[in-house]
């Protein structure tokens, strides 16, 4: 079962108290969402569990937190880099349920920009298993 996601205003707000807050110029989030479009369709070469001719009506969520947490530090030590936040959301999740919520804060946009490109790739590509469920 989903978990109740965090508020994004409430972690805009927080991070804007955080004391690294005088160092951000810009912050950026990234929202993950379970798609009904199965993996196979939208990435050539790769495969969820539905295949491209399917419709996903779920997905099986996991994520390894040690590994997790080395991606969010590697991220901020990332050059003008001073805000990170991440939740994942674990276990049998629905169509339209979030999967992750990612905050960056930073100096410009194109380190914001890069930091989180880099950060969600890594969550997606390393530390998290999603096997899709066929609707």
């Amino acid at each position: 079962m989903a978990s109740p996601s965090p508020s994004l205003d409430t972690w805009l707000a927080e991070a804007k108290a955080d004391p690294a807050a005088s160092r951000c110029g810009m912050y950026l989030f990234h929202n993950g969402v379970v798609r009904a479009t199965p993996k196979a369709q939208v990435r050539a070469g790769e495969h969820g569990g539905v295949d491209a001719t399917g419709s996903v009506g779920g997905m099986e969520f996991a994520y390894d937190a040690a590994k997790v947490e080395a991606a969010i530090e590697e991220t901020r030590a990332m050059p003008g880099i001073a805000y990170v936040r991440v939740w994942l959301n674990e276990g049998e999740l629905e169509v339209g349920d979030d999967i992750m919520l990612v905050l960056i804060g930073g100096d410009i946009r194109p380190h914001v920009v890069d930091a989180l490109q880099a950060l969600v790739g890594t969550i997606k590509s390393t530390c998290v298993r999603e096997v899709e469920r066929p609707a």
